[in-house]
């Protein structure tokens, strides 16, 4: 597959990175580490539907030298599926469990984007020890309600598809490049071409990078089926929301609505652009990070 230079790279290059596998409850586990323990407050990144630690390498590339751990959801990138099913249950207690494995210390800063701001509200709720949270491009209201409804039941089409056939011809609809690419091309508000090509090719690399049909059939009901709402009450920590002028999966007077719920929140609001945040302005995602956390940005 071609691959499109990163024009994060650079930026990347300056942070120090590296592979680790470790073992939750008996199940493989990949995840990276940027930077060094005790380089400011520990960052823990959990990222969106069918991506991998890859997703948020934009944003880091913004904050040298700051401590940051990247996992791999279980099932997706290199990470092994979760014994039981892919729900937000399940992701929010493997978190917690994943934290205590890695030994990461209980003021982390967990960041979130997409379906990580689900996975994470969840394990925060439910007692997941942090200093504060940021929640980029927040699920701040069902899938079914959003502005692009109609897109999620015809994902909802698509995926009841891809798990009613034959499992070879299911995989085969559900890694289609032609879908992945028409989502990505839906979502991308940058009119920057070497931009959107780059954000395709990301989409093309790593969207299909899923154990089996199982995983990514339920991880997808976990995330149009659930929202950061749910929980927003028993979020006691500063919670700092992101949101996107032009976000296709909530809207902002959704968000606005969420961070009126929450007992300790902030938000900010990122102009012309949607969902990709973490693609098409990672440096100003870095600063709201640095903004609640004194992290150095680049």
């Amino acid at each position: 597959m071609r691959i499109v230079p990163s024009p994060y790279a650079e930026g990347l290059a300056r942070t120090a990175v590296a592979r680790h596998d470790t073992l939750v409850d008996g199940v493989p586990v990949a995840w990276w580490e940027y930077g060094e323990p005790g380089s400011g407050p520990a960052l823990l990144l959990v990222h969106g539907f069918r991506g991998d630690h890859h997703g948020l390498e934009p944003v880091v590339s913004f904050l040298p030298g700051v401590h940051v751990v990247a996992p791999d959801l279980p099932g997706f990138g290199a990470s092994a599926p979760l014994p039981g099913e892919h729900s937000i249950d399940g992701y929010a207690a493997w978190l917690g469990r994943f934290a205590a494995a890695v030994d990461l210390p209980p003021d982390v800063v967990v960041i979130g984007h997409s379906f990580g701001t689900i996975v994470a509200a969840k394990a925060l709720a439910d007692g997941f020890p942090a200093a504060r949270a940021v929640l980029l491009n927040p699920i701040a209201s069902p899938a079914l309600q959003g502005p692009n409804a109609l897109g999620t039941r015809l994902s909802s089409l698509y995926f009841g598809v891809g798990a009613a056939l034959p499992e070879r011809a299911g995989n085969a609809l559900l890694q289609s490049r032609v879908i992945t690419r028409g989502a990505g091309a839906f979502l991308a508000k940058t009119k920057d071409p070497a931009l959107r090509a780059w954000i395709h090719n990301q989409h093309d690399r790593y969207f299909s990078g899923y154990a089996n049909r199982r995983v990514v059939v339920e991880a997808f009901h976990a995330s149009v089926d659930h929202d950061i709402t749910e929980w927003a009450r028993r979020l006691t920590l500063p919670v700092h929301l992101v949101a996107a002028e032009h976000d296709d999966i909530t809207t902002l007077e959704d968000v606005r609505r969420l961070a009126a719920m929450l007992p300790d929140a902030t938000l900010a609001v990122l102009r012309d652009v949607g969902h990709l945040v973490h693609y098409e302005r990672p440096r100003e995602a870095a600063e709201e990070i640095a903004s609640v956390t004194g992290v150095p940005v680049a």
